[in-house]
């Protein structure tokens, strides 16, 4: 199954990602913080869900309408007094097809499944408001990821287009990482 595939073959690309985003949410120590930190997660997510949206309609994702996106993003920004303006620069895989544009959103719906232990780490920072988008789709997550993979399973059942499916995750999660490292050199 090509999602097992992604997730076998960009485990360096998500814990790369990962350990820079951990060490983000480490130095929080305001709603300020925590609002600029969101504003790489919506530049990235909002970006990518631009190049996605012409091969990701109903007829591809029939629950898109129902699933967590950037607008989460920006009420948790504006949730903690911040605004979307000068929001860092970004560059997003070139998405050219549906199978494409699933493995990029393998990516973003995929920190749905991060999200719990990201919301009990701002807690712990005393950080309790602008977590709708982290909180996921709660009891429904599983759910959620399961009929997500499913699309995408059988968008990629043909094993021949699975090195570019991975090629677009890896690229996605490296790409999302140049965000948090760009923003830590400014």
């Amino acid at each position: 199954m090509l999602s097992q595939n992604i997730k076998e073959n960009t485990t360096a690309a998500h814990q790369k990602l990962e350990g820079t985003v951990v060490r983000q949410l480490k130095a929080i120590r305001s709603n300020a913080d925590y609002a600029e930190v969101l504003k790489n997660f919506y530049a990235y997510f909002s970006a990518v869900e631009k190049a996605v949206a012409p091969f990701t309609g109903l007829d591809v994702l029939a629950d898109k309408a129902e699933r967590r996106d950037s607008s989460y993003i920006k009420a948790d920004i504006e949730e903690l007094g911040g605004s979307v303006a000068d929001l860092p620069a970004v560059e997003v895989p070139a998405i050219n097809s549906t199978l494409e544009a699933l493995s990029a959103l393998y990516v973003l719906e995929g920190s749905i499944m991060g999200g719990p232990y990201i919301v009990q780490m701002l807690n712990k920072y005393g950080i309790t408001q602008g977590t709708s988008f982290f909180s996921g789709y709660g009891e429904n997550t599983g759910k959620m990821w399961a009929a997500f993979t499913a699309v995408l399973n059988h968008y990629g059942a043909d094993e021949a287009t699975h090195a570019r499916a991975v090629e677009v995750a890896n690229e996605t999660f490296s790409r999302f990482g140049n965000v948090f490292a760009t923003a830590v050199a400014e």
